[in-house]
């Protein structure tokens, strides 16, 4: 069974400030007590609608353990690598038109 251990309250505050100051509008399903269950649905400049969700522990490097979220557009038919929080707010401000 897959464990999200890593998607801890410190790092959805962290991922939080992080969209809040790339400029993004985002909110998030109120799951943080179950991680496998929660989401953060962002808005990047365009208007694409971005889910961003913790990767398991199985996914997570133990050279980057602070790399734990995960965001996929189905506009762009596209997922990115695991992230930090700062990277993933960057990836999903910068994605092209």
């Amino acid at each position: 069974m897959a464990s999200f251990t890593h998607a801890t309250p410190e790092r959805c505050a962290q991922l939080a400030r992080a969209l809040t100051a790339a400029g993004l509008a985002w909110s998030d399903n109120g799951r943080q007590d179950d991680p496998q269950f929660l989401t953060y649905t962002v808005t990047d400049p365009h208007g694409r609608t971005w889910r961003i969700s913790p990767a398991t522990n199985f996914q997570i490097s133990p050279s980057s353990p602070g790399q734990i979220w995960e965001a996929r557009c189905s506009a762009l038919m596209t997922t990115t690598p695991i992230l930090s929080a700062r990277q993933v707010a960057e990836r999903i401000k910068d994605a092209p038109a």
